[in-house]
């Protein structure tokens, strides 16, 4: 009898695409020689995706969706203040992240030019900010209505690089269990949002310790 053959998704495309990714070391180099290795048909890709390079955009943007379904499963998660969100999902999605490493480095470093890595993440960006949106409240924001809707874009486009410079601190990081991006993690997030108080002085110093004591041991 023969074997029924599984239905094709979104996910499973994914997941044979960072698996063939991983396996070759390099990524494929058609869709056809993609689906006919993976034995699913190209009609059945193109339902999904419009190209292979579509794909390696909507790893990270699910990386974001399942990040953001985890937090949001904590009962007290809609009670928290935007500070303790913003945690939550950093821990989350650099866990996330972590469980899949060795795709994430090897696609993020797989150009010289950094700028085109950067580009697997236009959708993440666009995501990441609207979610920094939902969760940006009133105590921060000053209240005049124009000085307020240049301050929400500065806080996302400020997160978004803070984001980044996480994500790069992750990568570099050889700590044990990456115990390391947790306290980068906790410091940057502190300082961001002691600057947004306006009170930076203690979190700065701190922050430029950590920093400081990072640079010196790998140099």
């Amino acid at each position: 009898m023969a074997t029924k053959k599984s239905k094709i998704t979104k996910e499973s495309i994914v997941s044979m695409y960072m698996n063939y990714t991983l396996e070759h070391n390099e990524k494929p180099k058609s869709v056809y020689l993609f689906t006919k290795m993976n034995d699913f048909t190209e009609a059945e890709f193109y339902s999904f995706f419009g190209n292979l390079e579509n794909i390696e955009t909507v790893i990270y943007d699910m990386f974001f969706e399942k990040t953001v379904e985890l937090i949001q499963k904590d009962a007290n998660y809609e009670t928290c203040d935007m500070k303790s969100k913003l945690l939550s999902f950093y821990f989350t999605f650099f866990e996330l992240l972590t469980a899949n490493r060795s795709y994430v480095l090897m696609s993020l470093k797989q150009n010289k030019n950094q700028l085109k890595n950067l580009m697997q993440l236009a959708s993440l960006r666009t995501s990441f900010k609207n979610y920094i949106a939902e969760i940006t409240t009133d105590e921060i924001l000053i209240e005049q209505d124009k000085l307020q809707e240049l301050q929400e874009k500065a806080i996302q486009e400020s997160a978004w690089v803070q984001f980044l410079f996480t994500l790069k601190f992750w990568m570099e990081d050889g700590s044990a269990a990456f115990e390391k991006t947790d306290i980068y993690i906790e410091k940057s997030v502190k300082l961001s949002f002691d600057l947004m108080n306006i009170a930076p002085i203690n979190s700065l110093i701190d922050f430029g310790k950590f920093i400081f004591k990072e640079k010196t041991q790998k140099n």
